[in-house]
C-alpha cells in the first residue's frame, strides 16, 4: 500500500505508542465498532499488530452493532462479546453527572476480565481530551489502567478520518453514534423501555434520511425536558436541512412511539454533542 508522506508521519507515531504499550504486538480493545475503535483496529494490523477486539452490548448501545461486528467479521478480527446492563450501574440508573464515569468503570472491569492478559487498549482518541471538555469516563480510563493509542499519538478527528480513507477502510467517513444515556438529561433516572424507544426511532430516522438521499447527515434524539423530546441537527449541515426533510425525520421518530415522540420539535444546533454538558454549565 503506497500512502502519502502525511500519511506515514501518522502511522507511525501511532506505531511508535503500540510498540510501547503491547511490545508482543498482541492487545486487547474495547470496541464499539464506532470510527475510532475501528480505525484503530484496521490501523494496528497495517502495522504488525494483532488486536483482540472485545465488544460489551446492552441496551444502552447506539448505532447499528450488526453492522459493527460484521465488519470486524469480515476482517478476521478475534472478536468477544459481553453482555453488560448499566442499569445496574449506581451512577446510571440514578442518571447523575457521574454516569460515563460509572458506566465505563464497569464496562472495562469486565473487558479486562476477557482480556486474556494482554494489555488494553480503547479508541479515545485526541480530539476528545479538548480542555473545558466534561469527559468523566476518561478519568475511569486512568484509574484502570487502560491505554488509548490514539490519543497519546496526537490523532484527533481529522487525522483517523484522514487515514482511514488513505489506508483504504472502509466508511472512513463514519458518523459518530455514542451511547444512548447521552440522550437523557443529568438527573432522569433511565430505564430499558426508553432506551429501547430511542433506538428504535434513532434507527427509523436514519432509514428516513437515507430514502431522502441525505445518510451523511448527523443528527441526535433527545428527552430535553419530561414529555419533551427534540430532534437536533447539526447547523453545519444547514444547506440540506430543508423542512421536507426535518418533517419527514420528525414523523419516522414519531411513528414508533407516538406517546412518546409525537409532540417532537426539530432544532438546529452550532453543536451536537455535549448538549447536556452545556445545558447544566449555562
Amino acid at each position: 500500500m503506497t500512502i502519502s508522506s502525511k500519511g506515514s508521519e501518522l502511522m507511525e507515531r501511532l506505531r511508535v505508542v503500540l510498540q510501547r504499550v503491547a511490545p508482543e504486538r498482541r492487545f486487547a480493545l474495547a470496541y464499539s465498532g464506532g470510527l475510532d475503535s475501528r480505525f484503530l483496529s484496521h490501523a494496528s494490523r497495517l502495522l504488525g499488530f494483532a488486536p483482540l477486539l472485545i465488544h460489551v452490548t446492552g441496551v444502552h448501545v447506539g448505532g447499528d452493532e450488526n453492522l459493527a461486528l460484521s465488519w470486524a467479521r469480515r476482517q478476521g478480527f478475534r472478536l468477544k462479546l459481553i453482555e453488560l446492563d448499566p442499569l445496574d450501574v449506581e451512577e446510571v440508573a440514578r442518571g447523575t453527572r457521574e454516569r460515563c464515569y460509572g458506566c465505563k468503570k464497569a464496562t472495562f472491569a469486565a473487558i479486562r476480565q476477557e482480556a486474556e492478559g494482554l494489555p488494553v487498549c480503547d479508541g479515545t482518541n485526541h480530539s476528545d481530551v479538548s480542555p473545558g471538555v466534561w469527559r468523566p469516563g476518561i478519568r475511569a480510563l486512568k484509574e484502570l489502567g487502560i491505554e488509548s493509542p490514539l490519543q497519546e499519538a496526537r490523532l484527533g478527528k481529522p487525522e483517523i478520518h484522514f487515514l482511514a480513507a488513505e489506508t483504504g477502510m472502509e466508511r472512513p467517513d463514519q458518523l459518530p453514534e455514542p451511547c444512548l444515556l447521552t440522550r437523557l438529561p443529568y438527573g432522569r433516572a433511565p430505564t430499558v423501555g426508553t432506551l429501547l424507544k430511542l433506538k428504535r426511532a434513532e434507527q427509523a430516522v436514519r432509514e428516513a434520511l437515507r430514502r431522502a438521499g441525505a445518510p451523511r447527515l448527523p443528527f441526535r434524539l433527545r428527552l430535553v425536558a419530561p414529555g419533551r423530546a427534540e430532534l437536533h441537527f447539526s447547523r453545519a449541515f444547514a444547506k440540506e436541512l430543508t423542512p421536507a426533510l426535518m418533517e419527514s425525520a420528525r414523523q419516522a421518530a414519531a411513528s414508533t412511539a407516538p406517546e412518546e415522540f409525537s409532540g417532537l420539535a426539530c432544532r438546529v444546533l452550532d453543536t451536537l454533542s455535549g448538549y447536556y454538558d452545556r445545558q447544566s454549565q449555562g
